[in-house]
């Protein structure tokens, strides 16, 4: 296949996924939440939408357009073990390696089966030729020329050493922040919704910290999240982590603030809790861009106002990256490349 065939194949995928009736929709959330209880019908079509956005014929184009398109009609073998913590996570991924004429060798995660293995039953549905692209592995991988595997600090260890004679991108846990100048608006604040509940706060995408400036009032700040807050606590799961993480400041009399949904509590930690929110005060600009430093090569996202600080994403737009955002700042392409044919 021509580079062209595979955006074409790519894009009819997005037009499938565009016109989903509402009984396919509903099969879909059901099929993932056996997988995982946390996927839900929300953050499946969220999910599904992402992908959707990603494979518009212009988006596409422009995508590969930026990169090396040798004659060279070789591929690789690309093993890429996939995560499952939100759905359809390894879908970009899986773009990478497809759209660039290699071969997928796809360790699907026990938690994320069954969307991505329609996703690219449907790809195959569409491009038949796909097939011969695409293996789905149960046993260990063979003849693999590149690594992309994402993990946990734990299972990411192990990564390293076993795949250490190939060349590879392995990924860490990581999660994002925001950071508030305090003049934001209610309006304003309430658009962090998305970026702290959006898959129920298990994306690296999600922020679980906020740095604010010292003195801040963080009451406006939950306000402006309770509403969301309160109608993500229906999950039952959500609401498992809430009362549990609830009971444990409230017994250790940790200071607190609790708007119904969301607990928000001072830490110098990084990671908080599913239902919990991190914050830290900064004296200044400096001070700030220290402790941002300290936390470097695990933050995968910083939300503010991108006027007021460069290099960061606008509040509401963590969890809706573009085709081009790559996963720790890692050009998936690049290290793909040069098989653009």
């Amino acid at each position: 296949m021509k580079l062209q065939e595979r955006i074409d194949a790519f894009v009819a995928l997005g037009e499938k996924l565009k016109t989903l009736d509402e009984e396919t929709s509903n099969m879909l959330s059901r099929r993932a939440n056996d997988d995982n209880g946390w996927f839900d019908e929300s953050t499946v079509n969220n999910a599904l939408k992402g992908i959707e956005k990603m494979l518009d014929r212009e988006v596409l184009t422009s995508w590969v357009e930026s990169y090396d398109k040798s004659n060279d009609s070789s591929s690789n073998n690309i093993l890429v073990v996939m995560a499952g913590n939100i759905p359809a996570v390894g879908f970009h991924d899986a773009l990478c390696v497809l759209i660039s004429g290699n071969h997928l060798q796809g360790k699907l995660s026990s938690q994320d089966t069954f969307l991505m293995k329609i996703l690219l039953d449907w790809l195959i549905e569409i491009e038949p030729r796909f097939k011969e692209k695409i293996s789905l592995l149960e046993a260990p991988a063979q003849g693999i020329d590149k690594v992309i595997a994402t993990g946990s600090d734990n299972s990411t260890r192990y990564f390293e050493k076993y795949f250490n004679k190939f060349p590879h991108i392995i990924r860490h846990n990581r999660s994002s922040v925001a950071v508030i100048r305090g003049d934001e608006t209610k309006e304003v604040l309430a658009k962090l919704a998305d970026d702290v509940f959006l898959y129920y706060g298990l994306g690296c995408r999600n922020i679980s910290k906020i740095y604010a400036p010292k003195d801040y009032d963080f009451t406006l700040l939950m306000a402006a999240l309770e509403e969301r807050a309160k109608s993500t606590i229906i999950n039952h799961k959500f609401a498992n982590n809430y009362d549990y993480n609830k009971s444990i400041y409230l017994v250790n009399k940790v200071p607190h603030l609790d708007n119904g949904g969301l607990i928000l509590t001072e830490s110098n930690e990084l990671v908080s809790p599913i239902s919990v929110l991190y914050y830290e005060t900064y004296e200044n600009g400096s001070d700030l861009k220290d402790k941002l430093g300290a936390h470097q090569d695990k933050i995968q996202v910083v939300v503010a106002d991108q006027q007021w600080l460069a290099g960061t994403e606008d509040f509401g737009q963590a969890q809706f990256p573009s085709v081009d955002t790559y996963a720790d700042n890692v050009d998936t392409m690049k290290f793909l490349s040069p098989i653009m044919s």
